[in-house]
């Protein structure tokens, strides 16, 4: 009597387990590409986030193994000149989207481990504030590239 019970409860178990495992992602990352700019200057990375959730959501890091460091980055323009300034989170409205664009928030890429090429892609993992984290492949685009 017990083994049967025993098989029953590891079934009932392994199901809820696989079930909540397979919950569907609450945030999507697409059009991902890298500005690469000549010799060792730093990079920039573009894409956009999509928030399905009922609830805002911060994007907190990225992280990359082809370069040494990445850090969000949004450009302030004064009129006159314009400056880089690092930020800690980005914030993804509810069923909203954030576009990472040249000129605006964008993922400055320093320290290349290895040359990087026009036409590459390169692994990419965003981090986001309530634990998800979302892979994506980034192409790599020319200097003069200005969007996707």
């Amino acid at each position: 009597m017990k083994t049967p019970l025993r098989a029953i409860l590891l079934a009932v178990l392994c199901g809820c387990a696989g079930s909540a495992a397979a919950a569907p992602a609450s945030v999507m990352v697409s059009d991902c590409w890298v500005r690469l700019l000549p010799g060792n200057l730093p990079s920039g990375g573009y894409f956009s986030v999509m928030n399905m959730g009922a609830e805002p959501v911060d994007l907190i890091g990225v992280r990359t193994d082809a370069y040494g460091t990445a850090m969000l980055h949004r450009t302030q323009s004064n009129g006159s000149t314009s400056n880089m300034v690092m930020v800690d989170r980005v914030r993804v409205p509810m069923h909203g989207t954030l576009a990472f664009t040249p000129g605006g928030y964008h993922v400055m890429l320093e320290q290349p481990k290895t040359p990087l090429k026009v036409g590459m892609s390169i692994p990419f993992t965003f981090v986001f504030s309530d634990g998800e984290q979302v892979h994506a492949e980034c192409e790599t685009k020319g200097a003069t590239a200005m969007s996707h």
